[in-house]
């Protein structure tokens, strides 16, 4: 196969998997709500929940995205160096996101800042954004596709707190944010946290907590103490589904972090909203891929 041919079909692969992801959620989240759905007594959280999987359903039997807004789309590419396409990929994955555009179809959500115009394709100035991770000696390529709503967005926040602060500065920020706009987000939420030096470190960590599967655990044994403690925090806020009230606020927290100056802890928080559009995807250097997020998928 030429390499036109390669780029060709990796573009055909994308853009149906961004379809798909945005009609169909991953399986770690449906398993997460169904769990939550349980868990919870009150009539109008049931209710909800119920919604939720008929939304669900609904979106997959009628072809449709199951959120109108199908957000800004997001790419982290964890790319060996030897994989064949590593420099064609980022054109690949904007023409990818047209081609997704028109084909799920997506709402138009890239608009030009400044100058204040819908680009009508999802694609303009840095969108979609691809944020990369490069593996020496490797000839795989894994892609996380997110699609990065407005209401999910909104909570987002980083700054750097004085060293004083401490872990407790970091608790007292997260929950600052989840009590003033967790609301917005479409609960339950998942809730990436980065620490780190800067804004834009803890920034990109907390976005790469997002990609994340439910369940899984930061594996320093004091982050992950922590990500225990800031659920059972930010659950007994009671936001409950859809912040109608309830016993249970998130789906999980997330915590990713580096190493730091000492005089300084950078924090941010990213949010996923209950419809956590999220897909990762493994291609070999022959385009063979495996899908890790979603069950039964051929694309």
């Amino acid at each position: 196969m030429s390499k036109k041919e390669q780029v060709e079909q990796l573009t055909n692969y994308m853009a149906n998997f961004v379809d798909h992801i945005g009609k169909v959620l991953p399986d770690d989240i449906i398993k997460k709500l169904d769990e939550l759905a349980e868990k919870e007594d009150s009539p109008l959280s049931k209710t909800i929940y119920k919604t939720m999987k008929e939304n669900q359903k609904l979106a997959k039997e009628l072809n449709r995205p199951s959120c109108q807004d199908t957000g800004v789309l997001q790419f982290w590419v964890k790319c060996g160096t030897n994989f064949p396409l590593i420099g064609e990929l980022e054109p690949l994955l904007k023409e990818a996101v047209v081609k997704a555009t028109f084909q799920a179809p997506l709402r138009h959500n890239s608009v030009e800042t400044f100058d204040e115009y819908n680009t009508g394709k999802n694609v303009g100035k840095g969108t979609p954004t691809v944020f990369w991770d490069i593996v020496p000696d490797s000839d795989e390529c894994e892609i996380y596709a997110y699609m990065a709503g407005g209401g999910c967005t909104l909570p987002g926040k980083a700054m750097v707190l004085m060293p004083g602060a401490g872990y407790e500065g970091v608790t007292k920020f997260v929950l600052d944010v989840m009590t003033s706009y967790g609301l917005n987000a479409c609960p339950p939420l998942l809730v990436g946290v980065g620490v780190a030096t800067s804004v834009e470190t803890a920034a990109l960590l907390s976005k790469k907590a997002l990609m994340r599967p439910l369940g899984s655990h930061n594996d320093n044994e004091r982050a992950a103490y922590m990500e225990e403690l800031l659920e059972k925090g930010i659950n007994d806020i009671g936001l409950g589904p859809q912040g109608m009230g309830g016993k249970y606020s998130v789906m999980g927290v997330h915590i990713e972090n580096t190493a730091r100056h000492p005089s300084a802890i950078g924090v941010a928080v990213n949010v996923g909203c209950w419809s956590h559009r999220r897909g990762h995807i493994i291609f070999d250097k022959d385009l063979n891929y495996k899908i890790t997020t979603h069950t039964g998928v051929t694309l």
